[in-house]
């Protein structure tokens, strides 16, 4: 077979418009030029704004009103897709070309099992094929993508599903049919590092497997290093550059892709930054937040049992300081409850034991007016920045309403703090009396910190602030974020799945597994010398661009944690350990010290030695 025939997608000179409100036109992709082939990965990314979005949906055909292509083609296997009768494409996507979003949470009908929407799908594509014909195949692809229990998952509903199961459950829903093509749109950006490692592993097996062609579009050049043969670059919506991906990443020709790589965040080649100092341990540091023993429990009900409940453990006796000038990084899986413990940091939510301590005070014991005094001095930082801004209030108006809610300023004082604070956090003054609409996601999220920074606080909480932004918005923030700490003494609490972000700019990082910290570890020595198999884990599955020294194959986790609701005695991490032994089994380990300021929750670790080493092989993880 020749190289042309082998193309399964090949675009042409592709333009598009976005119609404006007043009649005009705006151009969003302009002469794009593409081609992939059977078995091929093509890898697409650009910034935020860079039309990588639209060309996706545009290379399956889903254009409509207010875009409007204005030239060019996409051909699959030689057919234009836009000359193509509506009955015609409805045929094709779906059973030739197949397209994942990254909202799996929104993809599927949430009052119909899982399985039946796979099987109604296929059967639609499929019309010919049995009801039993169709559930055998769906079990097949479902046991594929290593969905554990398939049988039995194939009639839960999706709010039983986790984030990364449902990204699973999307794969099988578009390789269910066998594919020629598979476009996948930031699949992985809303996903923990494990479980997006997983993915990947998983496309590059299922496109041997299935013979698919895969383009993957992403904003994080990591990522897309660890799956993509080639990669196309887009900049203002227009192709600058398309390389095999190793020598795109060592020699870029373009100047725009040799910044976009300069703004990469590196790990292990490269220092943090003054932000994140590798600090001696002194008893004399001021201790601005103490978690100490706190435990936070939900009940739930019971499915199984009528009128019965069970119990979600969700935190399980944490403890740590965070010192004043302290970026303290709180890390780990989904579920592992990150943000269950940001909620009671900022005391949206009580802890069922333990206490908090902001500085000195019982935050978890407070309520009412003496609560309402103490909380303008910590502040949270949520994750989306497009909910977390009410769309009928003005930008200013935003801003104020801390000031209007805590009293004690005149309409001219909250003016003048209102416009201190933009120009402080890089939002133009001409922004006061508009509405969010329009906004960028980094600008929305300069009005979040705006409205956090305008009271002042002592300590800010950042709960997967930065997660929804691309990595050069994410590095302009970070040095907003260190220029706001060197002029205000700021502390920092970052909760994140972004090791690479934890590396620049965190000088103590908090590992958390399964509801409890599994270590707690200067910066240098979370990433260099890490003592617990789950923070090595974690590291092996970092996607970058340099050289990793976790091996990928040793440490990476298969699966998912434990269900919060039956934690396996012992350690709870024994299930999926590479390194468990007889004693996981019955001992549960405690967080103990390792040298200066460093601990680990590991039975493999002992006073002054830590490296965890490889144990007889006794497999005890599934006892």
């Amino acid at each position: 077979m020749s190289a042309e025939s082998a193309k399964i997608l090949e675009v042409s000179d592709l333009s598009i418009d976005l119609a404006t409100a007043a009649g005009g036109r705006r151009a969003i992709l302009r002469n794009v030029d593409l081609s992939v082939s059977k078995n091929e990965v093509l890898g697409i990314i650009g910034e935020s704004g860079s039309g990588k979005t639209v060309l996706s949906r545009a290379l399956v055909n889903w254009i409509s009103p207010p875009l409007l292509p204005t030239g060019g083609s996409i051909a699959y296997r030689g057919r234009n897709l836009f000359g193509l009768p509506p009955a015609e494409m409805q045929k094709l996507r779906g059973r030739k070309v197949a397209y994942i979003g990254s909202d799996p949470g929104s993809a599927l009908d949430p009052t119909i099992p899982v399985g039946q929407q796979i099987i109604e799908k296929l059967r639609a594509v499929e019309p010919g094929i049995s009801t039993a014909d169709a559930r055998a195949r769906v079990l097949r692809v479902l046991d594929a993508v290593r969905i554990p229990s398939p049988a039995q998952r194939f009639h839960e509903f999706p709010f039983q599903f986790s984030g990364g199961m449902m990204q699973r459950v999307l794969i099988v829903d578009a390789l269910v049919t066998n594919p020629d093509l598979l476009v996948a749109d930031n699949i992985t950006q809303p996903l923990d590092v494990t479980v997006a490692a997983q993915i990947l592993r998983l496309l590059r097996d299922l496109q041997r497997d299935f013979s698919t062609a895969i383009i993957f579009v992403s904003s994080a050049l990591g990522v897309l290093n660890e799956i993509a043969d080639n990669i196309l670059v887009l900049a203002d919506g227009r192709v600058v550059e398309c390389r095999d991906t190793r020598s795109l990443i060592e020699k870029p020709d373009h100047s725009y892709t040799r910044n976009l790589i300069g703004s990469l965040p590196r790990i292990w080649n490269a220092q943090p930054t003054a932000a994140a100092p590798e600090e001696a341990v002194d008893d004399k540091r001021e201790v601005i937040l103490s978690v100490r023993d706190v435990y936070r429990s939900y009940s739930t009900k019971d499915r199984q049992r009528l009128f019965a409940h069970r119990v979600v453990q969700a935190v399980r006796g944490v403890s740590f300081d965070v010192y004043k000038g302290d970026n303290l990084g709180i890390v780990g899986e989904s579920g592992c409850g990150k943000s269950t413990l940001s909620r009671l940091l900022s005391r949206l939510e009580a802890p069922n034991k333990g206490q908090i301590l902001f500085k000195g005070q019982d935050i978890a014991r407070l309520g009412g007016r003496k609560l309402m005094d103490l909380r303008h001095r910590f502040q949270l930082l949520l994750q989306d920045p497009y909910n977390a801004i009410p769309p009928h209030l003005s930008i200013g108006r935003t801003i104020a309403e801390p000031l209007r809610i805590h009293g004690g300023l005149a309409a001219k004082e909250i003016r003048e703090r209102v416009a201190a604070t933009m120009n402080e956090v890089g939002l133009r003054s001409d922004l006061t009396d508009r509405l969010p609409v329009g906004l960028s996601a980094g600008q929305r999220q300069r009005v979040n910190i705006a409205r956090a920074m305008v009271l002042e606080p002592e300590l800010l909480i950042l709960d997967e602030t930065l997660s929804a932004l691309d990595q050069v918005e994410q590095g302009k923030l970070l040095d907003l974020f260190e220029g706001l700490q060197n002029r205000h003494g700021i502390t920092y609490v970052y909760i994140s799945h972004d090791l690479s972000m934890v590396r620049r700019v965190c000088n103590r990082v908090a590992v958390m597994y399964l509801g409890r910290v599994a270590e707690l570890a200067g910066n240098r020595a979370t990433f260099f010398d890490p003592a617990h198999p789950y923070t090595r884990a974690l590291l092996s599955a970092v996607p970058a661009i340099e050289h990793k020294p976790y091996d990928t194959g040793t440490y990476l986790l298969e699966g998912e944690p434990p269900d919060p609701i039956d934690i396996p005695p012992g350690c709870s991490f024994r299930t999926r350990c590479p390194f468990a032994f007889a004693r996981c089994v019955s001992e549960d380990p405690k967080l103990m010290k390792r040298s200066g300021d460093d601990y680990a929750a590991c039975h493999l670790v002992t006073a002054g030695a830590a490296a965890p080493v490889r144990m007889p092989a006794v497999d005890v993880r599934a006892s």
